[in-house]
């Protein structure tokens, strides 16, 4: 099924500050699964529908591009879907267009407080859900399991160890996860994460045994689903400049980092870049 979705991916070049870049453009994939979540999914609905499930629930936050593109590839392909949400304050609101969209294409949302949703990986929660929610397929936050990785390792091409340096934008670690996997030893794998804090880096280290990556957090403009004017001025000039689409949760904030990074001379001129462009373009849709 996943096979009839799929678009040729392009890479894009372009001239950052004297630095040739190559940005994969995954988000031309498809409109609704955009991006790295066509890669992080594949392998979970593919695996639900070898166990005969045809129902499945997830996780995420008001904004998430997982559960936008979970909703609809469930409504696609004939499951019923649950969308566990963040912030149980949110269901006295207007449902955002993630949200709206997600509702429209059949997916129940379930809000649950923040304190509850931070027991999403607990067994005992995880049972208690499968309780209230018999008969469902679990796929974790963000799409993040080792079937992710597997499907987030087809992302690099053969012909990608000419690149020193990947970066790619992180959420979850699923994708940084596949790529750090998919790498050569001589690439460094870096990553720009949306949220405030390290703590991505104990995950991610968990999911890979390699050394070869970093994430930073230097741009994550204070934290997950935030902004400045200096980044919404940014995603102006950088779409007009160059005709790539950016939305400010995480893509924007990856171009930022690494176009500053090249400036002050961080990123040396003599690194070959392979930019990964995970889509989420709904995300330009929320306030």
């Amino acid at each position: 099924m996943f096979d009839a979705i799929a678009q040729k991916i392009q890479d894009q070049h372009l001239q950052l500050h004297g630095i040739q870049v190559t940005i994969r453009r995954l988000d031309q994939i498809h409109p609704q699964i955009s991006g790295n979540k066509f890669f992080k999914l594949k392998y979970n609905f593919l695996e639900a529908k070898q166990q005969g499930y045809r129902k499945l629930l997830t996780f995420g936050g008001a904004y998430s591009n997982h559960i936008a593109a979970t909703a609809f590839v469930a409504d696609q392909f004939g499951f019923q879907s649950v969308g566990i949400i963040r912030g149980e304050e949110l269901k006295h609101k207007p449902l955002n267009p993630t949200l709206a969209t997600a509702s429209q294409l059949g997916m129940q949302v379930h809000f649950v407080s923040r304190e509850e949703y931070r027991l999403k990986q607990s067994p005992d929660y995880l049972a208690q859900l499968q309780q209230q929610f018999p008969e469902h397929y679990i796929i974790p936050e963000g799409g993040t399991n080792q079937l992710a990785i597997l499907g987030c390792t087809e992302i690099l091409k053969p012909d990608d160890q000419q690149f020193d340096l990947i970066c790619c934008a992180v959420g979850t670690g699923g994708t940084i996860a596949g790529l750090i996997q998919a790498s050569q030893s001589h690439q460094h794998v870096l990553g720009f994460s949306a949220l405030k804090g390290l703590f991505l880096n104990d995950e991610v280290a968990r999911l890979t045994s390699k050394c070869n990556w970093k994430i930073i957090d230097d741009y994550c403009c204070g934290g997950y689903a935030k902004t400045t004017p200096e980044l919404m001025q940014f995603i102006q000039r950088f779409e007009t400049q160059y005709s790539i689409p950016l939305e400010q949760i995480y893509t924007a904030k990856m171009m930022f980092g690494l176009e500053h990074m090249i400036q002050t001379g961080i990123i040396s001129p003599e690194q070959k870049l392979l930019v990964i462009h995970t889509g989420g373009l709904q995300g330009r849709l929320n306030p």
